[in-house]
């Protein structure tokens, strides 16, 4: 039993080491991961800063021309439909060749 007593204080400094060195590892991992998650932080901040951007560009195009996309489309959508039923283009008649 006192060769336990000679040990504790022994003992003691190993347990403050290792407590103090556990606690250093965990502020280090800490700081990396503050400074990895600032970072995406930072990337996402942008990428929704370019996407509000592109629908701020999407609502001025939207309310500059009014209704009238709309129109458009529809009209695109009858000169598709003309196309595909009369043919586009001139008719090369290649099995009527005119002779020279």
């Amino acid at each position: 039993m006192e060769w336990m007593v000679g040990f504790a204080p022994f003992l003691m400094v190993l347990g403050i080491v290792w407590i103090s060195s556990r606690s250093k590892l965990e502020r280090k991992r800490i700081e990396l991961t503050a400074e990895a998650t600032s970072e995406k932080a930072a990337q996402y901040a942008s990428r929704v800063q370019e996407l509000e951007d592109r629908v701020r560009v999407l609502e001025r195009i939207v309310t500059d021309r009014g209704y009238d996309i709309a129109t458009q489309i529809e009209a695109l959508r009858d000169t598709r439909r003309v196309d595909d039923e009369a043919g586009s283009g001139v008719p090369l008649g290649i099995e009527n060749r005119e002779r020279a």
